[in-house]
């Protein structure tokens, strides 16, 4: 399966993969979201040629982040995560990134599950935030 960056035409696509699989939440907005990731310097949208898999990735310099990692229904459990996940740790590994970490809601715990079998651990943190708009 070919992994690619997405493009300005895949936003449609994209946002409605994410909307189905359950990502999106009433404070953001998905597409301003693509369109703000998208073939940036520090972040990109990684889609499969299908358009039935997306992660966006970016980084900090230091962290790399995954965001709306998301694969339709009817192709989930078929490595498609798997392969945009490695997809998205070698775009990092490619600008020098030497981690990569993301957030899951702590009610998926079926999503959590599928990043603990792709190594990911847990981490003693306590995420905090702020709203810089009103």
């Amino acid at each position: 399966m070919k992994i690619r960056s997405a493009t300005l035409g895949d936003e449609a696509a994209v946002t409605a993969l994410w909307q189905e699989c359950g990502l999106t939440v009433p404070y953001n907005d998905p597409a301003a979201d693509f369109r703000f990731a998208l073939g940036k310097p520090n972040s990109d949208i990684l889609v499969t040629e299908d358009l039935n898999g997306a992660v966006m990735v970016g980084h900090d310099g230091h962290r790399g982040w995954l965001y709306y990692l998301a694969v339709a229904p009817a192709r989930q459990r078929q490595r498609v995560g798997r392969m945009l996940v490695t997809a998205a740790e070698q775009w990092l590994a490619a600008r020098g990134v030497p981690k990569v970490q993301l957030m899951v809601r702590d009610t998926n715990t079926a999503v959590a599950a599928f990043y603990q079998r792709l190594g990911f651990d847990l981490m003693p943190r306590i995420n905090m935030q702020k709203w810089l708009k009103s």
